[in-house]
């Protein structure tokens, strides 16, 4: 929801810093991989229970989610560092959820599943609006150029990375905001079928 309204904020110091990586040599997808690397320590942190390492390790992971894409524009956009940029969101994704579940079963497992239950409709529509979008030549720059057709929702990237982040600070809080996030994303999910069955009619 609030993706597109940050990108004239966050877009121009992240392609300054994009370009100044592109010229000491660091590939898009070295970020990538950096990033994906970065995430997957973060949910391990978390699920060891070292929440705050968890905080800083999810930031980390998120700045470079940011940063490969401004290499790739510094550079040269591949259809690789898409693939690897879209796909290695999505481990992160499901990562934080399970995280917590391992960190404490009794108290998180259930809300967990209903999350990433969740995470995998709204991840569902997205995707295969954005194959039916290429196919039918369809484009958008709302969210900042993309690999892939992104179709925008109740529930982004900002919202996602907010809540993991409140998570990793007030893990307690795991739960309640577990499953408030799953209801928001089973909306956004639907309202994301809605808007592709509108515009493939």
């Amino acid at each position: 929801m609030f993706d597109a309204r940050l990108r004239p904020l966050i877009d121009p110091p992240l392609n300054s810093m994009g370009r100044l990586l592109a010229e000491t040599g660091v590939g898009a997808n070295a970020v990538t991989l950096t990033g994906f690397v970065l995430g997957m320590a973060a949910a391990a942190a978390i699920a060891s229970g070292h929440f705050l390492a968890g905080f800083l390790l999810i930031a980390l992971n998120r700045l470079a989610d940011g940063l490969d894409g401004a290499v790739a524009r510094a550079t040269r956009k591949t259809d690789l560092g898409g693939y690897l940029d879209i796909t290695l969101d999505f481990f992160f994704y499901g990562a934080i959820p399970l995280a917590f579940a391992i960190e404490n079963p009794e108290a998180n497992a259930l809300a967990a599943a209903a999350l990433l239950a969740s995470f995998y409709a709204n991840g569902s529509a997205f995707l295969a609006f954005a194959i039916m979008a290429e196919k039918n030549r369809l484009s958008t720059t709302a969210q900042g150029s993309k690999s892939l057709y992104y179709l925008g929702g109740l529930a982004e990237g900002t919202e996602t990375i907010a809540l993991f982040l409140l998570m990793a600070l007030v893990p307690a809080w795991f739960p309640v905001l577990a499953w408030l996030f799953a209801a928001v994303c089973f909306v956004s999910a639907a309202a994301r079928v809605l808007i592709g069955v509108k515009a493939l009619l």
